[in-house]
């Protein structure tokens, strides 16, 4: 069982970056679409990006186009997302899940990590 703890979040100034990692423990890591998704006070959770286990495929919702990158290093069971051009409306919690499929729905990853607070301030 794949077991995921991400890192990186914090407090940064709109317009700055940030990078979160996420390492997964197990031997499988590879056979795993990992998503990232956040959650902010009131709301639903929601996708972020999605990359598939060779990481040939992502997705990415539209409002992080062009801003937000996922990457992933199998060899060392981390996926990456690196964030630039921050809004104030991207403050949340952010997560990494993994799923056996790649998709964007929240409902299909079964595993979660704890989850890391990203805020953006003005």
């Amino acid at each position: 069982q794949v077991q995921l703890v991400e890192s990186g979040g914090g407090l940064v100034q709109a317009g700055g970056s940030l990078r979160l990692s996420c390492v997964a423990s197990g031997r499988t890591f590879s056979r795993y679409a990992m998503g990232w998704f956040r959650q902010a006070p009131g709301k639903e959770r929601e996708v972020v990006t999605v990359i598939s286990g060779g990481g040939g495929y992502s997705y990415y919702t539209d409002s992080v186009k062009g801003r937000f990158t996922t990457s992933r290093d199998n060899a060392g069971n981390t996926v990456y997302l690196q964030m630039n051009e921050l809004k104030l409306e991207d403050t949340a919690i952010y997560y990494c899940a993994a799923s056996r499929v790649v998709h964007t729905s929240p409902s299909t990853y079964d595993i979660w990590g704890q989850g890391t607070q990203v805020t953006v301030s003005s």
